[in-house]
Formats: structure tokens, sequence, C-alpha cells
């Protein structure tokens, strides 16, 4: 062994041996320390604690304070007229408004940071109080790093403790139809005339006021509004006025707990007239329609939907008052603000005489909606708007039975339905759609929250009731939902709770509860195709799509499905009840070559395939008796089957077959979705060799319908019965349009008849 590695090894336990030493001295050390320390029983070392704030929230508004009353005046300082004085010049339009809100509120966690939604406001004053003493704050304005209003305070609030802040602010009347917003109109002198109103939804409250602007959080608003002499405000509730220093003060009377999102008022000349039979609701419009009579549809119908409401729900309009005002500009087309509907101006206004026989179906079906809101938004609101369906889907398909109740004339209730089915159909078979229970976290920013309000949460909000409304029958349905408002009347819910109502109505045992339904269908995106096989009954599904529909395995839907035989009346089964493998299905098998109709009367969100058996019999039996189906399932084969051929589910002639029967068809569903269909194939062969022929084609289909309203059509004249005038229109428009001679030649003869002499043409059918 070399001399090193000797020397090395004796460093080395050295090493070691001192090593051992140090450790033991230590350990020694703490064992005495410890000894002699119990004896001193020193006091605790003070907390270490940091002065850094925590961050703000990001998008949403914490929970550790929450409102329970506001006291808010706003004045508006806009004029009704820009009067012009000699010299040609005059003031220009004002477009401030200045206000105060006191927020009176609960503290729920301890806290020194109030946060609020404020946007575009200029704030010129806080002040916090408890009992009387004033608690020092300052402020910062929402800034690129965060988007809330923030009043930190030099000492904490305390949980369980009742607060007040005060602010006063200023802000700009908008000119984008949003928040409070200016609007102009021309009156009968021809002078530009101005009016205020506002549009808070979903997140524009924020704009007119610093406020906790979350449909959880409501509160009691208690407004003043201040305005010009010779002008009028409305708002939420009723109200007494006063003048002070040139300026009218209308103070309302406190509204119930209600979200941010339904605060509204309007300032303008408009004039009103009163409801018959129910004084409380008065209808608002330009001076020279209400004197003209325009409103007086509105204003009669309203009633009969009112009492629909009422006795459907069990639950009395309970506000005092009721106004409906129709504005020159407003987007959307309305907006069910409680106590104070604001409208299009066009789409509430009915003058006889002058405007188509069939808008008054567009004012009864908008009345309608928003009506129904002031049950399902205004008294029971979602929590938050990824369950915005629960509003939208409601006022929905509460319309269908409003309108039927209010103008049983129309006779127009399977229209709407199968309306609203066909866009939700359209926009769910997309890849961009999206559940209508969207996960919280996805819908956050004012942004995601407006793209909430599409075809999926109204549309298809509305067949998904219908569906459960089916399922359970109608009796129990009315009965949970009103058990439902009843017990969260002024609160907050999410679907669970709808659905634990509507079981605890049903009552029933069945394979599957009322929310194991009912999940799937609200909380995934899109719809199944059911595909049926009648020669061994192997009935299975899988999410339609018109750009993919290979089989997603991780979707499934339990279907309940209603069908018939050519021999047989309608029945009932499951379908996946508890997942979704093949079920061969014994009731499906064709027997004695009967066919099989499934979803009988569209109830079930879904559509249906079929082997091309089935399919051949289904299509004969249209071409031979076609009132043995239904209609609305004749509208809907026909559409079942142009949509799964643009999905390559069929094929093409088998689609074009499935408009034969239309030669011998007078109801408009069918023809309705054979028109809009077709019109894929017209803009897909306008400029081909294909488009001739298709011409030849509908001519011949549809001079059946024509010479059915032909008599009427000829001397300018529409069907009596209000349901038929939409086949009349669809007649005219479908044979003139591919060049039906008797169409043109009738055409042409109005024409000439106008242009002679305008004042003998009297034709009522309008669009």
């Amino acid at each position: 062994m070399p001399p090193k590695s000797i020397t090395s090894k004796v460093f080395a336990v050295a090493f070691i041996v001192l090593t051992i030493l140090v450790i033991s001295a230590v350990i020694a050390m703490i064992v005495v320390y410890s000894y002699q320390i119990k004896s001193l029983a020193p006091t605790e070392p003070p907390p270490i604690t940091t002065t850094t704030p925590a961050p703000p929230p990001r998008n949403r508004l914490p929970k550790n304070v929450v409102p329970e009353r506001y006291e808010i005046v706003l004045q508006p300082q806009f004029y009704t007229e820009i009067p012009v004085e000699v010299n040609g010049t005059g003031p220009n339009q004002t477009m401030l408004f200045n206000g105060t809100s006191t927020v009176y509120f609960h503290c729920l966690e301890e806290t020194k940071t109030i946060y609020l939604n404020s946007v575009d406001l200029k704030i010129e004053k806080s002040l916090v109080m408890h009992k009387g003493r004033e608690i020092k704050s300052s402020y910062i304005l929402p800034n690129e790093s965060n988007i809330f209003l923030e009043v930190e305070l030099t000492e904490s609030l305390k949980a369980g403790e009742n607060y007040s802040l005060f602010l006063a602010f200023q802000g700009d009347i908008s000119r984008n139809l949003e928040s409070l917003f200016i609007s102009t109109y021309v009156d009968g002198a021809n002078t530009e005339r101005y009016l205020v109103a506002t549009n808070m939804q979903p997140t524009e409250a924020r704009n007119t006021f610093p406020c906790f602007d979350e449909p959880e959080m409501k509160a009691v608003f208690h407004v003043t509004i201040i305005h010009r002499e010779g002008t009028k405000a409305l708002g939420n509730m009723k109200s007494n006025s006063n003048r002070k220093n040139g300026w009218e003060h209308t103070e309302f009377v406190p509204t119930p707990r209600m979200s941010t999102y339904l605060f509204a008022f309007a300032v303008s000349e408009f004039t009103s007239v009163k409801s018959p039979g129910r004084e409380e609701i008065m209808t608002y419009a330009r001076p020279e329609a209400t004197a003209a009579g325009e409103t007086q549809y509105a204003a009669n119908i309203t009633v009969k939907i009112l009492d629909f409401y009422e006795t459907y729900f069990g639950i009395k309009y309970n506000l005092g008052k009721l106004d409906q005002i129709a504005l020159p500009d407003l987007y959307p087309e309305a907006m069910e603000n409680w106590g104070l509907i604001t409208y299009q101006e066009g789409s509430l206004l009915y003058k006889e005489g002058v405007s188509s026989l069939l808008h008054k179906e567009v004012v009864t079906s908008l009345i309608a909606h928003e009506l129904a809101h002031q049950w399902f938004g205004n008294l029971v609101t979602m929590k938050w708007w990824n369950e915005v369906w629960l509003n939208e889907g409601f006022a929905t398909y509460m319309t269908y039975f409003a309108v039927d109740a209010a103008e049983p004339s129309f006779k127009i209730k399977d229209v709407l339905i199968m309306k609203d089915l066909h866009r939700a159909f359209m926009e769910d078979a997309l890849e961009s759609s999206h559940p209508l229970s969207v996960p919280v976290q996805d819908v956050q920013t004012s942004y995601e929250i407006s793209e909430m309000f599409d075809a999926i949460t109204y549309n298809k909000g509305a067949m998904v009731l219908r569906m459960l409304t089916d399922y359970v029958k109608e009796s129990v349905f009315q009965k949970g939902i009103t058990a439902y408002l009843k017990a969260f009347k002024y609160e907050n819910t999410d679907q669970n709770d709808l659905w634990k109502y509507i079981q605890e109505a049903y009552d029933e045992n069945d394979v599957i509860t009322i929310e194991e339904f009912m999940h799937p269908w609200t909380s995934q995106t899109g719809y199944p195709v059911v595909t049926i096989n009648t020669t061994n009954g192997v009935t299975t599904q899988k999410r339609f799509l018109f750009n993919d529909t290979a089989e997603s395995r991780d979707l499934w839907w339990p279907i309940r499905i209603n069908y018939m035989t050519n021999s047989s009346d309608s029945a009932s089964l499951w379908l996946n009840a508890k997942g979704q493998e093949p079920e061969a299905k014994t009731d499906f098998i064709s027997k004695d070559g009967d066919w099989i109709l499934a979803n009988v009367n569209c109830t079930g969100y879904y559509r249906v395939n079929y082997d091309a058996e089935n399919w051949a019999r289904l299509l004969t039996q249209l071409e031979t008796n076609l009132e043995r189906i239904p209609v609305m399932n004749r509208g809907q084969l026909v559409d079942d089957a142009f949509s799964l051929a643009r999905a390559k589910l069929v094929s093409v002639t088998l689609a074009l077959n499935a408009t034969r029967f239309l030669r011998k068809e007078t109801s408009f569903l069918p023809w309705e979705s054979a028109v809009k269909n077709l019109e894929y194939f017209v803009l897909m062969f306008d400029r081909s060799e294909v488009y001739g022929p298709i011409q030849v084609y509908l001519q011949e289909q549809v001079r059946g319908l024509y010479n059915y309203f032909k008599n009427l059509t000829d001397v300018s004249e529409v069907p009596e019965d209000h349901s038929l005038q939409y086949n009349q229109l669809i007649a005219i428009e479908v044979a003139c349009s591919n060049g039906l001679a008797e169409c043109e030649e009738m055409a042409a003869k109005q024409y000439a008849d106008w242009m002679n002499n305008s004042t003998i043409n009297n034709f009522t059918v309008q669009q």
C-alpha cells in the first residue's frame, strides 16, 4: 500500500472521532437548556404578521359582505328636446348623470376591504358607517389589474354586524342601448325628441351605480329619480312625485328583494293606456302611437296572459303595478324588468288595418315570454348565469301555453314548438354548442355571460322541459313548479332544486329518478340520434353532429321513447336508462310488415333513424294516408331525413323521397320543414343543371296547396282561420319562387292593379 493512502486513513479516523464528539456536545447542551428553560416560564413570541393585503378577486365578488338594501338617487341631465335659439344656436344635449347610492349590507366574514362592481363611473365621495359612527375609508377605482371598485377601511368590519356605504358618483348616458341609454324619435311636428331608459341585463347595472352586480346578491331598492319638468319617470314600483328647484323628484316604493339586472327606470314624454279590467297595467308609447290606438291590442292581451299565469302558478303578481313601454330603440327585443317591461316599439305596437294579422302573434308571444319572467327569473332567480336556462327556457316553454290560452283561435302552439325544436336542433348539432348547465368556472366574464343568451338556452331549455312534462304529465309538472316557486320566492336556485320539487310531485318509483333522467340532458352538449333496426329490434344512440357522427362513447342520454305502429296506438319504453350499450327491444321488431314510428309528437329531444325497410314503409304511409301519422311527425320525418342526409347517415335520395307526399299535404308544419330544408339544396344547386328539375318538381308538389287557397289569393283575401294564414303564405312563396304559372299570373295582376290604382288593392297578407 502506498504511504499516501496510510496518511489519508489516519486523517479520516480523526475526522470521524471529532464529528462524534461535536454531536454529543450539542445534544448535551440542548438537554441542559430544555431543563433550565422550564423553570423560567417564558412568554410566547408575538406572531409574525404581514401588512400586505390579500389580492383582489379576479371576476366574482367575494361573499364576505352581502347587500340588504339600496337607497339610490339618480339625476339624468338630458333634455327631451334641444331648443333652437333665435340666432340658430342652442344648448347641446347633456349626456351626463349624477347620483348617490347608500347600500346597507351585512358582514359575514371579517374584512378591511369592500369590493363592488363599478364601470366608467367617477366616484366623488365614499362614507362607511356603523351604528352612527364613521369608519375612515378610501377608495381605489377599477383599473387594469383590478376590475372592482375597492373601498379600503382603517379598521376591520366584524362578522355578524350591519354597515352602510354611501357613494356619490357621476357617469355618462350611453348611446349603445346598454345600462342607462338615450333614445330618439321624431314626433308629429317633425321634431326630434329624446328619452332615456335602462337595460341592465346581464351585467350593466354597474355602469349606472356602484353595486353588488351578481344575481344571487339580491336586495331591496328604494329609488328616487330627479328629472326635468314635463317628463314622466317610470320605475319598478309605484311612485309619488313633487317639484323642487325646477326638477321633478319621483320617489318609488321600495322593491321586493331582487337582482340588480332587474333594476329599471325610464324618463320620457310618453303617454299611456290602461288595460281593461286591470287598471294596474299601463302600456306606454309615443303620444302619436297611443293616440292612434297602437297600444290597445297589447293592453288587452296582457290582461289575458297575466290572468293565465296567476291561475297556472297559483301565485298572484303582487307588485301593485305593471308598466310596459314601447321604446324606439332597444336590444334585445324585450327585457323583463320587474314591474317595468321594455319592448322594441315594432314588437309591441299593433295598428288595426295596417299591421299584418300575423303580427298579433309576435305581440302576444313576446308579452307572454316577458310576463312568464315575472315568476321565472324575477320572483325566483338562478344563482349564477351558467344556469340562465332556468329563466329563459322556462319563459320560452310557458309561452306556448299562455298564447294558446290568450288567443285560442291562433292554433299555433305546435308551430311555436316546432320552430323552437328546429332552432335548438340546428345549433346543438354543431361542435361549438354548449350544455344547458355550463360549469360555473366557464362563465365568469361579462362576455362569457352574454354568450349564454342563445338558442341552446332559450329553445333547447324549452324542449327539455317539454320532454320532462311529457314524462311526468302536465298536472304533475304544474304541481311541482308551483311548489318550487312558492318555496324559493325572492331567492335563488339551481336546477337541482327544480328536480327535487318535481320529484316530490311525481311521487312514483321508476327505473330512474327525475335528477338521473334530467342531468345528462342539461350537463352534456348536444343530443342523440336514436337508430332503430326494425328487423331485430336493436336500438342504439350516439351524439348527432352535422360534420362528425363518430360514436361518442363518453356521451349517453336516458331516453323515454313514445312510439306507435300502423296497427297500434302510442306506447312508451326506456332506452339506456342506466347505460348506453345497444339494447334489443322486442317492441321495435316490425310484425307483419308494420311500420314503427318513434318519438310520437316530437316530445323527445332527439332525432330518429331507421333501417331502410322501415323508412320505405313510413314514406309509403305518407303517400297513401298521411293523416295516420301525426302532423308534427310528418314535419319531423322530413327534417330528420334531410339532417341525417347532411350527416351522411342516410342517402340524399331518401331525403328527397320524404317530400313526395307534400302534393297531398295542406298543413303548415310539413311544408315549413320541407321549405327550410330544401333551401339548403337550392343554395347548393341554383347555378347547376340540377336546379331546373328541382323547380319543376316543386311546382308539382306545391300545386295542390296553392290551389287550396287560390280562390282567396286571387281576390286578395286571407282565410278567416288564423292558423291557415301561414299555409297561404307558404303556398304563395313556394309557388311563385319556383315559377308556377298560376302564381306568377296572380302576382303580375296584383302588381298591375296596384300600379294603376293603389287604393283598390287591399291585399292584407303581409309578413
